[in-house]
């Protein structure tokens, strides 16, 4: 079975989908077999990836609501080994239609659990939200990765979501497991970035990832260009940033 990661922090703009995006190309060039899962209305990770959510007839949404098989939705990218489950612009409804379903929180699960086979990993990018959306991301994940801005606001509501997924881990999903943190748009030159990754120690002891992914240009370009780092620039900084990290997961599951 893979390992299923959650990418999720409820404060939008912190790096979140474009980790999803680049850490499943990292994974994908070392030759592992990857799903991304794009489980944000807002279908960035789909579009990040060259996909043009707006006109696909089904998405991620149709396979929630049970209209459409996982494997039906899934698209080939660029990347060989990477494909992705997308979102389309119907995924904002699914939360609303979800509050009446019966198993609500394990729809992603069930649908990931026929596909799940096919793949070494399966990284699933979750809303800037703790709604139904996010909780089936955490009930469908064996781990959760947890990506902070390197600036001050970005501690806030860390707290509020670690005690999200206890509460995941006390009632649903006893055996998630929190991975750790990932510093995103690092900036060594900003004193502030080290004083946020010091406090970060206080939410995650032995749980940071070394892999620091810094602020670059190049990196915030590349979704506009539908490509992942390694795609738009592959010799880059950023790149080799996300190279490291997913070498540096890659050991956590040795």
């Amino acid at each position: 079975m893979p390992q299923i990661i959650s990418i999720v922090n409820q404060k939008g703009g912190v790096g979140k989908t474009t980790t999803a995006i680049n850490l499943a190309a990292a994974l994908a060039e070392e030759g592992k077999f990857v799903l991304l899962v794009d489980l944000d209305p807002q279908g960035n990770a789909t579009s990040g990836l060259g996909i043009k959510h707006q006109e696909l007839e089904k998405g991620l949404y149709h396979t929630i609501s049970g209209q459409a098989r996982l494997h039906d939705i899934v698209l080939n990218t660029g990347h060989a080994g990477l494909r992705v489950a997308p979102a389309t612009p119907d995924l904002a409804g699914a939360s609303v239609e979800l509050v009446n379903m019966e198993g609500r929180e394990n729809k992603l699960a069930d649908a990931l659990s026929e596909v799940a086979h096919a793949y070494d990993y399966i990284i699933i990018d979750c809303p800037p939200s703790l709604g139904l959306l996010t909780l089936n991301g955490l009930i469908a994940a064996t781990h959760v990765l947890i990506p902070v801005q390197a600036e001050y606001y970005a501690l806030e509501g860390l707290g509020q979501l670690l005690k999200t997924i206890d509460l995941v881990r006390e009632s649903l999903k006893p055996d998630l497991k929190v991975l750790g943190a990932v510093l995103t748009m690092y900036d060594p030159r900003n004193s502030l970035s080290g004083e946020v990754m010091n406090e970060l120690y206080k939410f995650f002891p032995n749980n940071i990832f070394r892999s620091v992914i810094p602020r670059t240009v190049r990196l915030a370009e590349a979704p506009s260009f539908g490509q992942s780092i390694f795609h738009y620039d592959n010799g880059g900084k950023a790149a080799k940033a996300y190279e490291r990290l997913a070498r540096e997961l890659l050991g956590a599951f040795e």
